[in-house]
């Protein structure tokens, strides 16, 4: 048997959640291909749902202590690199390592807390994915591997097909648009600088926290407080209206270990405005603008004037945009898991 953990489920609306449903639901469809049964490791109100061609295991709290897992499992795939279920001895483990943001937005003085948690981790894994060769860079460069083998292998792209739905209060006029985590590792304080000199709106969506001082503080300094909005968690078909319906799209993430938003703009063909670090240029590649990595206010206004300008006259193949965003498919995810696993259960 072997178990996907889709613990992080629990926390819905995050990117570990929708990773976890998303090559759960593409694993299912393709476990024909499998060399052993599938287990779901998930939160109890996800019971079942991935049909009843997989078994299911409920989450408690006893198993951080001690992950009972029984002579049939010969593969945890640990979906996370901070999980605190791993299974015991003699039970294969294959680990994905989404980022080690920590480098990126905590102080030096704080890395070799959460070196040592993944190292632990590291060291209990007899195989390791990543979700880009950013993290695969940073992941060689600070943990000792002991050489164990690292496989790259990306997310795929959401394709909503529901209703998209228009927010209760729609936008008035043309707006830019952000989503993500109101945390410091967004960067989304640099972007009220954009509106300086123009009518567009900024419209930041997702669970907010104190760094949203921050951020309406700069638009206060540059006096466009009236035209910023940071309107909470939304639905997924409330995002995708944002999405479609935005004169572009902004993440000027520092700390990102894929960057799924990018790419779900991409399908619907929006100029995209990115930071230079970590996994954005890899993920974007020439499909995007690419803020100053230093976000000096004026620099970045040009930047924006720049591609948009670049967007508006047609310079910009929309087609080819689609078609990278296209590029990265859960399906393709799931198979390539499928390999790991049965690579892993021949050795």
């Amino acid at each position: 048997m072997i178990v996907f953990d889709c613990e992080r489920m629990k926390y819905q609306n995050t990117g570990l959640a929708v990773f976890c449903d998303n090559v759960a639901s593409s694993l299912v469809r393709q476990q024909s291909m499998l060399g052993d049964s599938l287990c779901m490791f998930v939160p109890a109100r996800y019971r079942g749902r991935w049909g009843s061609s997989v078994s299911y295991r409920t989450v408690l709290p006893v198993y951080k202590l001690h992950l009972f897992c029984g002579r049939n499992v010969r593969i945890w795939h640990s979906a996370h690199q901070q999980t605190s279920y791993l299974p015991p001895q003699g039970v294969k483990c294959l680990l994905t390592v989404h980022d080690l943001n920590f480098l990126y937005e905590k102080p030096i003085s704080k890395h070799p807390k959460y070196l040592v948690r993944l190292q632990r981790r590291v060291d209990r894994a007899d195989r390791i994915v990543t979700i880009s060769e950013s993290t695969k860079r940073d992941l060689m460069d600070h943990v000792d591997l002991r050489g164990k083998p690292v496989d790259v292998v990306y997310n795929g792209l959401n394709q909503f097909d529901g209703d998209i739905t228009p927010p209760v209060s729609r936008p008035k006029g043309k707006f830019l648009f952000s989503v993500g985590t109101v945390l410091p590792k967004k960067n989304f304080h640099v972007l009220p600088a954009l509106l300086s000199g123009n009518g567009y709106q900024l419209i930041i969506a997702g669970k907010k926290s104190p760094y949203a001082d921050r951020i309406m503080d700069e638009a206060a300094r540059f006096g466009v407080q009236d035209r910023v909005s940071i309107i909470g968690p939304v639905t997924e078909a409330v995002k995708y209206w944002y999405i479609k319906n935005c004169s572009a799209f902004l993440f000027p993430s520092i700390a990102e270990g894929f960057g799924l938003p990018v790419i779900e703009a991409m399908y619907y063909r929006k100029p995209i405005f990115l930071s230079d670090r970590t996994s954005l240029p890899e993920i974007g590649g020439d499909h995007a603008f690419y803020f100053d990595h230093n976000f000096d206010p004026e620099t970045m206004r040009a930047q924006f004037r720049k591609g948009l300008s670049l967007y508006d006259d047609g310079k910009i193949d929309t087609d080819l945009m689609r078609e990278h965003a296209l590029s990265f498919s859960w399906e393709r995810t799931a198979r390539r898991y499928i390999e790991i696993y049965n690579e892993m259960l021949s050795q």
